[in-house]
């Protein structure tokens, strides 16, 4: 009989660049990403499609219309640079200052939230489309209302406020 050889675990490739962890951190274009995003809203049906961006607040506002009624969807670059931060500290090591280094997260934040956004309408448009969930049930939250703010922030303030207390159901005791 011959022996059987053992063959050495498989070799991995080595990615280029560092994982992050972070969805989004080598995001590249958030052209694209928009024109994608209009490309499903068309499908859709949408009259009206806009973007607007608010550097100051870091903000990326998607607007549009359904069959006449307006969406409003707003994505914070800053809630993403917050995220990627929290995984990827700043390092004294690091060749920039921790400025610069905060500086150039908070602009690819910029670029991941059009990127989010696309993902975020691709999933809904799909959803709709499939007869899984209604227009109306997954775009309601973002729907204008006549004063103009989106119709969870009239609900919420209908809403009572939400209490500090966890509540924990613990398992039904065991007969001894």
């Amino acid at each position: 009989m011959t022996d059987i050889q053992q063959l050495p675990p498989p070799r991995r490739r080595k990615r280029s660049g560092t994982t992050t962890g972070v969805p989004y951190a080598t995001a590249t274009s958030g052209g694209r990403a928009r024109e994608e995003t209009i490309k499903w809203l068309r499908h859709l049906g949408c009259e009206e499609i806009g973007f607007k961006d608010n550097f100051e607040r870091h903000e990326l506002l998607l607007y549009f219309v359904h069959r006449g009624r307006q969406v409003q969807l707003i994505a914070s670059a800053k809630g993403w640079t917050q995220k990627y931060l929290k995984e990827n500290p700043y390092d004294y090591h690091m060749r920039r200052s921790r400025i610069d280094y905060e500086q150039d997260t908070l602009k690819q934040g910029q670029v991941a939230v059009n990127s989010i956004l696309r993902d975020w309408v691709k999933g809904q448009v799909t959803a709709v489309e499939c007869g899984i969930l209604s227009f109306e049930a997954v775009f309601m939250p973002h729907m204008l209302t006549h004063d103009g703010r989106p119709l969870i922030e009239r609900v919420q303030d209908l809403l009572p406020s939400p209490t500090d207390e966890k509540i924990v159901a613990l398992p039904p005791a065991r007969p001894a």
